[in-house]
């Protein structure tokens, strides 16, 4: 029998968002092992908020917000703020009910500062990262290391000289004709009038430059986790980066891969001065920094197999995070940014793998 479409609508309702999302559903164990995370880092919450005044909107829900723009690819924190009015899994999963008004999208400009200054973005990645080792997911002998570029918010139409001023009005204020031929550009001479902390960079020979920050990331082998994501200037080096990272995380007798770019021997020799043992993959046409001492071995091509995981978490995060390009100016926001999108991965990761 055909259904009757009834222009009336209920006048009482009795339903929470909790009855709305199903049981089985995979944000809800996220949003388990986030709680637990958010919950360590109460004490923090504390000491960013006065005593006194009107109650702001809970740091906890500005965290979660974030990780849900990374899960669900919502380009915007207008747009998240817009879908908050409507979208009931994302009420719940900030623990708000039906008639509870979303926070206007300025507040996450607002409160960032205070993120800021309290380091909360890397604390609650640390607290996460924590979790999974707690759980056993995670591995303390095998790791490996990479770099990508990530797009800066400007357009290289804004790198221009240092000393360089405007004095006549451009004839389209909003994208003006610029004519930059047979100028060397260059980084020790021009910057960003958009973002003067982004540089001119490329990841490889016969790649365009462009103005990018730099993001380095450590994993561990045995799940695939993130141990952690940094962001640097466009031209910071893979390999000081990576060892930064090895000496803040990983303890001897341990070996760490990588890709060809990190077979030289500023690296291989870093490496063993920390008491780890370098499986990059070599150079087939100059000479490699490391021999069969190493590449006999089994352990060795395990390692080489494992590292190009590393090359799925820059992709989660380019295309799912949407952190191909960065939406903030300067490092200290990218990192910000950065270290919420590798928390959403290894939550999911850890979801997934605890729910197994």
């Amino acid at each position: 029998m055909r259904g009757k479409d009834t222009k009336q609508s209920t006048m009482l309702s009795l339903v929470s968002p909790e009855d709305r999302v199903p049981k089985g559903h995979p944000l809800r164990r996220i949003k388990e092992l986030a709680d637990q995370a958010l919950r360590e880092l109460s004490p923090v919450f504390d000491e960013m908020y006065s005593k006194r005044g009107r109650p702001s909107v809970p740091p906890e829900r500005l965290l979660k917000g974030s990780l849900l723009m990374a899960l669900y690819s919502v380009r915007s924190e207008r747009l998240f703020s817009e879908q908050l009015d409507y979208n009931l899994m994302f009420r719940w999963f900030l623990d708000m009910d039906m008639v509870e008004e979303s926070f206007d999208h300025s507040t996450f400009s607002l409160n960032r500062e205070r993120l800021l200054k309290h380091d909360v973005a890397a604390r609650f990645f640390a607290a996460v990262v924590d979790q999974a080792r707690a759980a056993g997911l995670m591995s303390d002998e095998h790791f490996t290391v990479d770099g990508t570029l990530i797009d800066a918010w400007a357009s290289m139409k804004s790198f221009q000289r240092k000393e360089a001023t405007r004095q006549d009005p451009p004839d389209d204020p909003g994208n003006p004709t610029v004519d930059f031929r047979g100028e060397n550009r260059r980084n020790d001479t021009h910057e960003s009038k958009t973002d003067p902390e982004a540089e001119l960079a490329r990841k490889g020979p016969g790649q365009a430059s462009r103005l990018a920050f730099s993001g380095h990331a450590l994993m561990e082998n045995r799940n695939g986790l993130l141990v952690d994501l940094r962001i640097a200037r466009g031209n910071e080096s893979e390999r000081l980066a990576a060892l930064g990272m090895l000496a803040d995380h990983v303890g001897g007798k341990a070996t760490v891969a990588g890709d060809r770019g990190y077979d030289v021997r500023s690296f291989v020799e870093g490496c063993r001065g920390l008491g780890i043992t370098p499986h990059v993959a070599q150079y087939e046409h100059r000479a490699s920094a490391i021999d069969g001492r190493t590449t006999r071995h089994d352990g060795y091509r395990v390692s080489q197999r494992i590292r190009k995981r590393v090359e799925e978490i820059f992709g989660w995060l380019k295309t799912v995070a949407n952190f191909r390009k960065t939406r903030f100016r300067g490092t200290q926001r990218t990192q910000l940014s950065a270290h919420l999108a590798g928390a959403a991965y290894n939550l999911l990761r850890m979801a997934k793998l605890t729910a197994v």
